[in-house]
């Protein structure tokens, strides 16, 4: 062993710089003191198996050329391996790290076993590399853990790993790493700006799960548990599915994973906040709830797969009496986006949800081709009752764009107040049953002949005889006189209205009035018919 003079502190352990040629062993060493090995080199086995460090340990920059056994080693104050290098396998399996531990920018050449570590303090790994496997199986992490910049060349072993508070992977790239977890985070999993490069599984029971502008270069699949995921701006080249996990993650032999931190969750239901910015083309959601989805500027949203129970927000469906007229929407599918809108618009009545920090405003320019996409997307996949759920909310944000022409303004508005779109059966008949008692009213009213014209024939004989020529005419109906409402009447005009729904003439006698009456019936009554009747066809069209 070679070392150069250091200025040892008072009950420090002081090797900067060491050599040591043959293998340094410190095994069940207690260290009472800072142990400082900055710049040493091992050329061979470093054991530090079952060793105590009561102090910091220090150990960056050292190199590592063999192995360097570390578990299960007990660290009570910090322990600093930054800019290490590790040659040979480094082994921290079941160490203890009470204090933080800084492993930043150190380099693993070999594998890095991590397994059953318990890290009470922060954990950085930040710009750390990883050439051989990273093993962090069953190592739980108390404070921060933070993988930013990491590079994973081969497998990222986290399954069965905890973590209390945030899990970071920011920027951190996964070469070759095929399957990412089971773990438990009871903060954040952040794998923004992170790069997988090839077919990967990630499975994780999380608060939260941040994926901005991570890039995938393969399929991939997320499986997920409790989580609220941010997609924002994600790249994928390849079929990617994110969806929820109904039942506990298991362990490979088939032992439950437990969800501690979720205990009190009502459900493992998995929510998406945001697609803004992701090409829609290969993506695929299943079981996931999207009532507070943002999916403006999302691309190709027309090819969105959507399998299993996804789920989307709602339109307040309580009737509010203080607005005249009083205002009560019909329960429909409605993007979070709209809610946002129509809370920020003066006068807004009360159950659309007030946009959350971050969610940009949009307005009804925006979103008329966020519905149009969607409804394209679930007509593909023959879900016709949702698609007509879409085109609702199309028109609606049609009708209200500030850029629509005031006479196609006005024909939506119709179209909306007749039908609701062709969309209201219910609608479409209140009016037609409003229709029909009107054209029933006027006609009693104003069409019915007061008697039926009876007709008479006149002519001239000749005295002498010979051929005969008779002149048949009726009169002209008259206006009606004296008591009109009569169950006479009534049903008179009921059989005229019904006749002019269906486009039939009832043969009866009318007047001038009643005949323009009947005109006007014929003309608008099958109309509403018509609406009603496309109406319920798209309710249940498969």
């Amino acid at each position: 062993m070679t070392t150069q003079p250091v200025r040892p502190r008072l009950g420090a352990a002081v090797f900067g710089s060491a050599t040591f040629k043959g293998a340094a062993w410190f095994e069940s060493a207690t260290f009472k003191g800072e142990a400082r090995f900055e710049s040493a080199t091992f050329e061979r086995t470093a054991a530090f198996k079952s060793a105590i460090f009561e102090g910091d340990a220090r150990f960056g920059p050292a190199t590592f050329e063999g192995d360097a056994r570390f578990g299960p080693a007990t660290f009570k104050r910090d322990a600093v391996f930054e800019s290490a290098a590790f040659k040979g396998g480094a082994r921290f399996g079941a160490a203890a790290f009470e204090g933080d531990a800084w492993f930043g920018a150190a380099t693993f050449k070999r594998d890095a076993w991590f397994g059953a570590a318990a890290f009470e303090g922060d954990a950085g790994f930040g710009a750390a590399a990883f050439e051989g496997d990273a093993g962090f199986g069953a190592a739980a992490f108390e404070g921060d853990a933070g993988f930013w910049l990491a590079t994973f060349k081969r497998d990222a072993r986290f399954w069965l790993a905890t973590f209390k508070r945030d899990a970071r992977f920011e920027s951190a790239t996964f070469v070759e790493a095929d399957r990412v977890g089971p773990l438990v985070c009871a903060g954040r999993v952040v794998l923004s700006g992170a790069k997988f490069g090839c077919p990967v599984t990630l499975s994780f029971a999380t608060r939260r799960l941040e994926c901005r502008r991570t890039r995938w270069s393969s399929t991939a699949e997320i499986r997920l548990r409790y989580a609220t995921v941010d997609f924002a701006h994600a790249v994928f080249e390849y079929p990617l599915t994110i969806a929820a996990e109904p039942d506990p993650f298991v362990r490979v032999n088939g032992q439950q994973l437990m969800d501690d931190p979720f205990a009190s969750a009502p459900d493992a239901g998995v929510r998406v906040a945001s697609l803004r910015g992701v090409d829609a083309a290969h993506l695929v959601l299943s079981d996931l709830d999207l009532s507070g989805c943002l999916f403006a500027g999302t691309v190709h949203l027309d090819q969105l797969r959507l399998e299993g129970a996804c789920t989307f927000d709602t339109a307040p469906p309580a009737v509010h009496w203080r607005r005249w007229p009083p205002v009560r929407f019909t329960e429909r599918r409605v993007l979070a986006e709209e809610h946002h809108w129509r809370a920020s618009q003066p006068g807004a009545v009360q159950g659309w949800n007030v946009a959350v920090l971050g969610a940009g405003r949009t307005g009804p320019l925006q979103l008329a081709p966020v519905y149009r996409a969607l409804r394209k997307a679930f007509e593909d996949g023959k879900h016709e009752p949702g698609a007509a759920d879409f085109y609702y909310g199309e028109m609606e944000m049609r009708r209200r764009a500030d850029d629509i022409p005031r006479n196609e303004r006005g024909l939506l508005t119709a179209y909306w107040a007749l039908s609701g779109y062709g969309l209201r059966a219910s609608r479409a008949l209140a009016w037609l049953g409003a229709a029909m008692l009107l054209t029933i009213v006027l006609l009693m009213a104003f069409g019915l002949a007061q008697d039926t014209p009876k007709q008479t024939a006149s002519g001239t004989v000749p005295a002498g005889g010979g051929k005969v020529t008779f002149k048949i005419d009726k009169g002209d109906p008259r206006n009606p006189t004296g008591n009109r409402f009569t169950g006479e009447c009534f049903e008179k005009a009921l059989n005229v209205t019904l006749n002019s729904v269906v486009f039939r003439s009832s043969g009866q006698d009318l007047t001038t009035a009643g005949t323009y009456i009947e005109m006007t019936s014929r003309l608008t009554e099958p109309v509403l018919l018509g609406l009603a009747v496309f109406a319920v066809r798209n309710r249940v069209k498969r």
